[in-house]
């Protein structure tokens, strides 16, 4: 490898892109080109980054193996920043195999971070932890280093593990000290913005005020019964049960909930259920069809009873019940959740993530842009999505990911 190319590699692993720019801007054999789209990818002009790999991945020789190897991991990165979930996966497991067959340790644990980050991306935790716990982050630069932690802080945010979260934040603002990369050390404090901001709203006998993540994290294991309007999930004791495809119920259980200790008319629960104005008899026929069907879903965490006027939520072996709701209320709040995070989205992305059909969450897109709490950019497949930041809206809570019980 000649000096210019060791030099402009050299300044773009210390952060300094427009450096190897001025060192390979004007040639065009494979490692140029290489090195040029790691440099644009690093100065924002992702399409021009990864228009660069690709050619740089075609001129390397069949012999050249990991270079083109590290081409794929490059554009991996590049497609996970600019949301592209429709980059293949296995296009990056191949080459981080190829990566570790031929000693090069350091670029293949980072393939296998890049991977991971996808896995917590669209909530696949499970799989993500397992793959983490796989990889030694020990041969890595502080650079990757940084970023290993950031994506276990990640999980352990995703599974409201706070105190987990802090010590992997901790040890990245260490690694990222040792990369002296100001950009690095920045994304570590935007990161730990997300544990000293208010993440929802706690309701409770009829009064209201924000909780931290931590604060969330402590109030499910309280042992209060907790009605959980961001994941749908009544909780008691460490015992979940969800209502996410329970609409009607789930309703039904925050109405009665907001209210205790007191209770709630029928007319009431009727309008929130099922968005009655008149209660006829067919309404209330249907409430007691659901009163019914709730009892059964919440059985053993808490006893739906009747009242002279209407019903009351009374908790099992739990001393208070409470709301944990978010703290910007509407529809459509996991795709804003997405979008919150400023990355420009396609449709096709955000149903990868959502776990939805591209249908509804086109239908949600066209709703929110309606509204003005998004935007597009683009035209056809290469439609991009957006959302202004929104004050106050909290995004962890509203990710699709298992359980903090599971």
């Amino acid at each position: 490898m000649d000096s210019l190319i060791t030099a402009a590699a050299q300044a773009l692993a210390s952060g300094d892109a427009l450096g190897a720019l001025k060192r390979v801007a004007l040639r065009d054999d494979a490692p140029a080109l290489a090195l040029r789209g790691i440099a644009m990818a690093q100065l924002g002009d992702l399409v021009r980054a990864k228009a660069l790999l690709k050619s740089a991945a075609r001129a390397f020789g069949p012999r050249e193996a990991v270079a083109r190897a590290r081409c794929v991991v490059a554009e991996a990165e590049i497609a996970l920043v600019s949301r592209d979930l429709l980059w293949p996966p296995k296009a990056l497991e191949a080459a981080r195999k190829v990566l570790e067959a031929h000693g090069d340790r350091v670029n293949a644990a980072h393939a296998g971070n890049v991977a991971i980050r996808r896995l917590v991306l669209i909530g696949r935790l499970d799989e993500a932890e397992r793959a983490l716990a796989a990889l030694d982050p020990t041969p890595l630069p502080p650079a990757l280093r940084t970023a290993h932690e950031l994506v276990a802080a990640g999980i352990a945010v995703r599974r409201l593990q706070t105190q987990a979260a802090r010590a992997a934040l901790a040890r990245a603002r260490l690694a990222a000290r040792a990369a002296d990369i100001q950009a690095l050390t920045a994304e570590v404090e935007t990161a730990a913005l997300v544990l000293d901001t208010p993440a929802a709203r706690l309701m409770s006998r009829g009064q209201e005020r924000l909780l931290l993540l931590g604060e969330v994290e402590a109030l499910l294991g309280s042992g209060t019964l907790v009605v959980d309007a961001c994941r749908h999930v009544v909780w008691n004791a460490g015992a979940a049960v969800s209502l996410a495809t329970r609409p009607v119920l789930f309703a039904l259980a925050r109405t009665l909930a907001e209210a205790w200790p007191g209770d709630v008319t029928r007319g009431t629960l009727i309008a929130r259920a099922f968005r009655g104005k008149h209660a006829d008899e067919s309404h209330r026929a249907r409430l007691r069809v659901e009163i019914g069907r709730l009892r059964a879903e919440l059985r053993g965490l808490a006893e739906v009873s009747a009242t002279k006027r209407g019903f009351a939520l009374s908790p099992r072996g739990a001393r208070d019940i409470a709301v944990l709701a978010p703290l910007v209320e509407g529809q459509h709040g996991a795709v804003l959740a997405f979008l919150s995070d400023g990355e420009a989205w396609s449709s096709s992305a955000l149903a990868i993530a959502l776990a939805a059909s591209p249908r509804t969450v086109q239908r949600a897109l066209d709703s929110l842009a309606g509204e003005g709490k998004v935007q597009s950019l683009g035209r056809g497949r290469a439609r991009r999505w957006m959302s202004p930041p929104l004050p106050g809206f909290p995004t962890i809570l509203l990710l699709p990911g298992p359980l903090p019980s599971d």
